[in-house]
């Protein structure tokens, strides 16, 4: 089924509240974002400027201060997602309620269409589950990972919890933790407190860079090997690539990163089959184990979790067998 402008349009939105005194000498942005909580702050700066949000009928600018007693009107419209298909590709789905999705992402599984990718995605695969997502902007996808990582994310139901979501991420509340397999063996755990941008030569790539936007990943030691390391990874922000570019920028890159991992390096002694499994790996060995947030609706704390892929599981028998093999 395709979502075209013959079968889902624009979304009229259109409200007007007065703002209290308790709101006096508040931004027109702080006070928008009280007034109208379902939607997000940066939409409703956006309308701001856009001139859709007035105040008694007049444009106004984000920080303009508020007296108490004006009437914000909005009345702006939200696009659907009306451009992709919904394909019938399947899902593991961890959780499902009125308001949220939580799935388990297999590698291979590229999130959102893009240029090399207008199809079989996980935002198609969205829009054939539950076709109502047509009417939440990017299908209700509130974040990402990349394509050959696998794990957990949760997807909004409704535009007031993709708001919520979404606030909840800028705020830094969202609990995301990841297993990574990593070239070296770490001492001890740690902290990588470096920024992150594109890199200044190739715009493909990520880079810890003093231009970049801060980025701060906390990492612990769960298994040693002779050449390798199982660790876990809590992220504070949520940058493209981070796990990737700190731990490489470690000098731990990740197994099988094809971008950030480097000259393979084969433990010396090691047996074929492991040379073969290391040489052959198909994708970074990283895995969103642990998410957790407060419901959307509930408010409530909830936390999931998805098992190590059988990929990574394997990699790390051979790991171990390897390191027991050679004591």
């Amino acid at each position: 089924m395709l979502f075209s402008d013959n079968l889902t349009m624009s979304q009229t939105v259109e409200a007007q509240q007065r703002v209290p005194i308790s709101l006096a000498g508040s931004r027109l942005d702080q006070a928008a974002a009280e007034l109208f909580a379902e939607h997000s702050r940066e939409r409703l700066k956006g309308w701001i400027k856009e001139g859709v949000l007035t105040v008694d009928g007049r444009p106004g600018k984000p920080k303009d201060k508020m007296a108490g007693g004006e009437w914000l009107q909005l009345a702006a419209t939200l696009e659907e997602e009306v451009r992709f298909e919904a394909e019938a590709i399947p899902l593991e789905i961890v959780y499902e309620d009125d308001t949220i999705l939580v799935i388990d992402k297999p590698a291979g599984l590229v999130v959102h269409p893009a240029a090399g990718n207008p199809d079989g995605t996980l935002l198609n695969a969205l829009l054939h589950h539950c076709p109502s997502l047509a009417t939440v902007p990017r299908a209700g996808i509130v974040h990402r990972l990349d394509k050959d990582t696998t794990g957990l994310m949760v997807v909004a139901k409704t535009l007031a919890a993709q708001t919520a979501l979404v606030e909840q991420l800028q705020a830094r509340t969202v609990s995301r933790e990841y297993d990574a397999v990593c070239v070296g063996v770490m001492t001890s755990g740690g902290t990588v407190d470096a920024p992150i941008g594109r890199h200044p030569k190739d715009r493909k790539r990520q880079a810890v860079h003093v231009s970049g936007k801060p980025a701060v990943t906390y990492y612990r030691v769960v298994e040693r090997f002779r050449a390798h390391t199982h660790v876990r990874c809590r992220l504070e922000t949520g940058r493209t690539h981070q796990i990737r570019v700190h731990m490489a920028h470690r000098r731990f890159p990740l197994i099988g990163d094809p971008v950030y991992g480097g000259r393979l390096k084969l433990p010396a002694g090691a047996s074929e089959e492991l040379k073969t499994l290391l040489r052959e790996f198909p994708r970074q060995a990283l895995h969103a184990r642990k998410l957790a947030f407060l419901h959307p609706a509930s408010g409530e704390p909830v936390e999931f979790r998805a098992a190590l892929p059988d990929d990574l599981l394997l990699l790390i028998d051979y790991l171990r067998d390897d390191h027991e093999a050679m004591r």
